[in-house]
């Protein structure tokens, strides 16, 4: 297994977070596309592992802090690091140390670019991203927002730690008198919230002159300091998603029960 920067042979795989087997991956449309395009030139970084055979088995995304959902100075941000568990599609390639050298290829690399550290996001509970695995790797925590934990490693004495962007502001109930408003905020880069937006998109078709979807491209450094908010998805004033992409059937029923509660208000 070696350690690459990313080519445009294998840009396809990246763009579906390796999982090119996976159906819910085409859902996703082409947020991912459009964000790599502008963000190529803006300092982003990929890496990814590639086995003897030819196979990309793990990725690392790594930016310019002021591009990610952290603030902080002269640091880059770890957005993802992904090696395939799954038994579909290549197999588990998981618990062989190919996390560990695509972490420190992208040290490496961004020590080469002159910052002074570098940030990353995990969770604070066993599943994916978990904050315990940077720890090992000598990242130490800054702060922890719910089950999200923001961590760092400094390179330079002179560094100093990250801080997570705080929301400022959420979408408001009725906000659109007489209609149900669907608030899709997407940044572009994880394909996860990207298939969330567009199953909103489709689900928000079916109910007509009903619903309102409302898109914020939080690409867009202002807008997204503006709310505080990367990447979510509201009915009226209630967050449904967080974690993996909610599904097409869990945001219908969430827009049904309010297009329900506001109709039976009507009546009243």
């Amino acid at each position: 297994m070696s350690v690459i920067d990313l080519t445009e042979e294998h840009e396809k795989t990246y763009m579906m977070c390796l999982e090119d087997w996976s159906e819910e991956m085409k859902e996703a449309g082409n947020h991912k596309c459009e964000w790599y395009e502008k963000m190529k030139d803006k300092g982003l970084g990929v890496k990814v592992a590639l086995e003897d055979d030819g196979v990309v088995s793990g990725m690392i995304q790594y930016e310019p802090i002021e591009y990610s959902t952290a603030e902080g100075e002269d640091l880059y941000f770890i957005d993802c690091i992904w090696v395939h568990g799954y038994e579909a599609g290549i197999g588990n390639h998981q618990k062989k140390g190919i996390g560990k050298a695509l972490l420190l290829a992208a040290e490496k690399d961004v020590v080469a670019r002159g910052a002074k550290g570098i940030a990353a996001w995990g969770l604070g509970v066993p599943m994916w991203m978990k904050a315990s695995w940077y720890k090992k790797q000598g990242y130490k925590k800054v702060q922890r927002s719910g089950i999200q934990v923001l961590l760092w490693k400094p390179f330079d004495e002179m560094a100093t730690p990250p801080t997570w962007v705080k929301v400022v502001k959420e979408p408001i109930a009725n906000s659109h008198p007489g209609k149900v408003t669907v608030t899709a905020f997407y940044n572009g880069r994880c394909q996860s919230p990207n298939i969330t937006v567009e199953r909103a998109r489709r689900a928000v078709d079916t109910f007509g002159e009903r619903v309102v979807f409302v898109e914020i491209n939080t690409f867009d450094r202002d807008v997204f300091r503006e709310w505080g908010i990367s990447d979510a998805l509201y009915i009226e004033d209630e967050n449904i998603s967080s974690g993996p992409p909610a599904t097409y059937d869990k945001i219908v029923k969430a827009i049904n029960k309010k297009v329900i509660r506001l109709n039976n208000s009507k009546r009243a």
